[in-house]
């Protein structure tokens, strides 16, 4: 179920939503006289492309996301543990192990370490399968950890969560009823809470790795479309899609989808 999830929802992706669309069109070109459908789909493919990779179009439809829970200030609260949701890796030698680290699962584990030092005697909870590698992405993160100086003793590995579903399920048996702060990128975090509180959590919310600002005043940098602009519109649509998963999977019923 999960690898039949991956792929289909890889393909509705914008992008390449967009060349599908945009081949389809040359394929009716190419195969067949309707000419006026086909300029029809290649246009819209060309389109979509365009405004999917616009920073006005991308930012108002992310930012909404990444606003929903503020970035973490300490309350004066003991936290007990500190959980880094994991978000993809390499394994490749010829790299810097920080390198290894996808930009987003590196952003979210300087978010996690901070937090863990504000709060000697915290846990800091790693979690993330293999993703096809031999090395689980949290054993990648807790390496990149302990060569930062985190001490090993510090650290917790939940290493065969595949999505945040899983995370928060795995996460429920380590907590309890300690304080628990989650972190993960700021359009991830409202799926992600949503997910914890399912389980019976109640965790403080410490989003990361902003991506949508509408603070950006030069013309050039705004109004011309760029592959960071696309990100945020595959951002938007990769948690609209999981949010969509999470309403089938409650209709479904949780635990006999989670023990697939």
């Amino acid at each position: 179920m999960f690898e039949l999830k991956k792929i289909v929802s890889a393909f509705l992706m914008p992008l390449p939503a967009m060349l599908m669309l945009g081949l389809f069109g040359l394929l009716i070109l190419w195969f067949t006289r309707r000419k006026g459908l086909a300029s029809f789909f290649i246009s819209f493919a060309f389109l979509g492309i365009f405004l999917v990779s616009f920073q006005p179009v991308a930012t108002s439809l992310l930012r909404p996301l990444e606003k929903a829970y503020p970035p973490y200030v300490p309350s004066g609260q003991t936290v007990d543990y500190v959980m880094v949701l994991g978000s993809g890796h390499v394994i490749d030698h010829a790299m810097p192990i920080t390198s290894q680290l996808s930009r987003t699962a590196l952003m979210r584990l300087n978010e996690g370490m901070r937090i863990h030092r504000l709060f000697p005697g915290s846990k800091l909870i790693l979690s993330g399968y293999g993703g096809g590698t031999n090395i689980s992405q949290a054993r990648m993160m807790a390496k990149v950890a302990l060569a930062l100086g985190v001490n090993k003793n510090d650290i917790l590995l939940l290493e065969t969560a595949k999505d945040t579903w899983e995370e928060a399920f795995q996460a429920a048996s380590v907590v309890g009823d300690d304080k628990l702060v989650i972190v993960t990128s700021a359009s991830h975090m409202t799926r992600a809470m949503g997910e914890f509180h399912k389980v019976g959590l109640s965790p403080t919310a410490a989003p990361t790795n902003f991506l949508a600002s509408n603070k950006i005043e030069q013309p050039w940098e705004r109004y011309r479309p760029q592959a960071k602009y696309l990100e945020q519109t595959e951002r938007y649509w990769h948690e609209t899609l999981g949010k969509w998963w999470q309403e089938l999977r409650t209709m479904a019923g949780e635990e006999e989808i989670a023990t697939q």
